[in-house]
């Protein structure tokens, strides 16, 4: 992990962006406090081109709705994620998360599900129960892309996808395979199940940057998809490049 034990700020991530022709970004939270929520939003200040957050606010707290009217003035606010793939099974179930949940309706807000495949049956249930509210996938809920068992993913990915709410973000695979060694082959039965499942109409992609370092810089994470997306048409292309992240995250140009 010493690849990313350090601060990466918009000014790495601005020439990576340009290289592969991207003219904007999606910033996404890390850390479970207020405080960073306020920080990423501040950098998106300063930075035209963040042009959205997902931060982080407290689900469970039971003024939830306060501490949502609270940040309902930052315009590039866009959603929020709980880091659930740290939690014990059965989190997003709870009576407090949902109502939290419940409440992002109101002001307009999407929610990133950051699960472990194991937790995919929890994250049907709870996308099930709000058909209204807009949910993203993120990282395609972390196959076991080490040993390849892909099996029970590969079934509750096809259950997820028939909620229409959801949509998936192609991220985050090169860090659940073997960081020194994965190939685009060891990855292409997972983009082939998402693909068949959520198709380009209910795909984004995602770099997981600096994450991803450990395992891939950001434009082998890009040519990786890129080469995958090569036999779609071009409009398709275009909804799984940025189409879909623009309208899921109502993001301005």
């Amino acid at each position: 992990m010493h690849k990313i034990k350090k601060d990466f700020l918009p000014e790495d991530l601005a020439p990576l962006l340009y290289d592969n022709q991207f003219s904007g970004c999606v910033a996404v939270q890390a850390e479970q406090v207020e405080g960073e929520t306020k920080f990423l939003l501040d950098l998106a200040k300063e930075h035209n081109f963040i042009k959205g957050v997902v931060g982080w606010v407290n689900l469970l707290d039971e003024k939830i709705g306060e501490r949502l009217n609270y940040f309902s003035t930052e315009k590039k606010l866009k959603g929020f994620r709980h880091v659930v793939q740290g939690e014990a099974d059965g989190f997003m179930l709870r009576k407090a998360f949902r109502h939290g949940i419940a409440a992002l309706k109101e002001f307009g807000y999407t929610y990133d599900i950051l699960i472990f495949q194991h937790q995919l049956p929890d994250a049907i249930n709870l996308v099930n129960q709000f058909p209204g509210q807009p949910f993203v996938l993120d990282h395609i809920a972390k196959p076991d892309l080490k040993t390849g068992n892909i099996d029970n993913w590969k079934a509750n990915i096809a259950e997820l996808a028939k909620a229409e709410n959801v949509l998936c973000k192609v991220s985050g695979m090169v860090t659940e395979a073997h960081w020194e060694s994965w190939s685009p082959d060891d990855l292409k039965p997972c983009l082939d199940v998402v693909f068949e499942n959520f198709t380009a109409n209910r795909l984004m992609f995602g770099s997981d940057w600096p994450v991803c370092n450990v395992a891939a810089g950001y434009n082998r994470v890009v040519s990786v998809v890129e080469d995958y997306i090569a036999q779609l048409t071009q409009e398709e292309q275009d909804l799984v490049w940025f189409k879909n992240a623009q309208t899921f995250y109502n993001l301005e140009d």
